[in-house]
């Protein structure tokens, strides 16, 4: 699997290319925009052909490329929770029109996942499991062959989403990093902004996963 990621939109968040070279076959994650310097990659060889485009949740900034992304490539299909759906076709819900009335172009999902829906991307194989908090259908796209997961919104490197916007909720947003941080083992976290990081180093570092998970630790030796 190759990973590119280029920061994009507005905010600049972190739009994703996932790529099976062995199949030439790709997904896009979270377009905030597109870019001519996305659809050159797309476009080239080393894309393959694009299948999907994936979104970790509705929010303005990772979905106003969307449209016109589906516009050059109409057979890769767009995928989201139900829960977050309605983003697509209403710039109330996805919050685009704080930032400029009419900037979202409105386009129907043509799939939805919920937990524990598998993404095929030739073969890899995405594992989405809904982490609800900073929005009502808020997921993670998960593959466990290489140990890489793509966050969204839910996990960032030392720190978390937000959830003081209609559809946030702190202790649900708990309870989803919960089940990442009980996940075995260490993944790559490729996040919605800033830099990527690990699950290890955010179950150590992270100050509200680092808590959480003292909090088990002291509750397990009681």
């Amino acid at each position: 699997m190759k990973i590119y990621c280029m920061p994009l939109g507005p905010v600049e968040a972190n739009c994703y290319l996932i790529v099976d070279e062995k199949n030439g076959v790709s997904a896009v994650i979270d377009p905030g925009d597109y870019t001519p310097e996305l659809k050159a990659l797309l476009e080239s060889e080393e894309a393959g052909t694009l299948k999907h485009i994936l979104l970790t949740h509705g929010h303005y900034d990772h979905i106003l490329g969307v449209y016109d992304l589906k516009s050059d490539f109409p057979d890769a299909k767009i995928t989201i929770h139900p829960y977050d759906s309605a983003c697509l076709i209403c710039e109330e819900i996805s919050f685009a029109n704080h930032i400029e009335k009419g900037l979202q172009k409105y386009i129907d999902y043509d799939e939805l996942v919920e937990d524990g829906s598998v993404v095929d991307v030739g073969d890899i194989k995405l594992r989405v499991m809904h982490t609800p908090g900073h929005t009502l259908g808020g997921v993670c796209y998960i593959e466990e062959n290489e140990r890489v997961m793509f966050t969204g919104d839910t996990l960032f490197c030392r720190t978390v989403g937000r959830t003081d916007l209609p559809g946030g909720d702190w202790d649900t947003l708990v309870e989803s990093l919960k089940k990442l941080g009980n996940l075995d083992g260490d993944y790559t976290v490729y996040t919605g902004h800033n830099r990527s990081t690990t699950l290890t180093t955010e179950r150590e570092k992270n100050r509200y996963m680092r808590k959480l998970f003292k909090q088990n630790t002291e509750g397990l030796n009681g």
